[in-house]
């Protein structure tokens, strides 16, 4: 099962810019059947544990984010770029493999003690996924695992959310 959902991520050479293989999720997610399993796959794990927020990051993570939290009965919290969230947040700032970014969450949006499961499409460098662990600790958040659906083994990003459990559906 896991090789059909490989299978069905598109590869794009040179993009965002040129020497970076961009895992395109958007040809899994267009495929019903392949996107009910991914999810379906990553639920699993979870059921029982649980679990209060899920916590999706702009933009792909919204995706994977808002179908975990439906089918774990939790709610889902946005993790969005510097302006885009109209109440009180809280920022923080990260490396990527090609510059630097921002994110935001809003001050309300986990209470101390809950259990969140962050999400997004794939875990490459680690710096978004760990600039969005550090805000969700920052919070009171209890982080359960941090979820993706591709991990890029060779860039060892899952060393940045230490001391997090981290969870790849699919691995290059």
């Amino acid at each position: 099962m896991i090789d059909q959902l490989k299978s069905s991520i598109r590869d794009i050479p040179d993009f965002p810019k040129k020497g970076i293989l961009f895992k395109d999720i958007t040809t899994l997610c267009k495929d019903a059947a392949m996107f009910q399993r991914m999810v379906d796959l990553m639920a699993h794990r979870y059921v029982g544990k649980k679990i209060d927020l899920v916590v999706g990051i702009e933009a792909r993570g919204f995706v994977v984010g808002a179908a975990l939290a439906y089918k774990l009965g939790a709610g889902v919290v946005l993790v969005r770029k510097p302006g885009k969230l109209p109440h009180k947040t809280h920022k923080a700032s990260y490396a990527l493999e090609y510059g630097t970014d921002s994110l935001e969450i809003h001050q309300d949006a986990i209470e101390a003690g809950q259990n969140v499961i962050i999400a997004d499409d794939l875990l490459a460098t680690g710096g978004t996924a760990g600039a969005v662990a550090g805000l969700v600790t920052q919070m009171g958040g209890n982080i359960v695992e941090c979820a993706f659906i591709v991990e890029l083994d060779e860039l060892k990003g899952r060393d940045k959310l230490l001391p997090h459990p981290v969870f790849s559906l699919i691995k290059y």
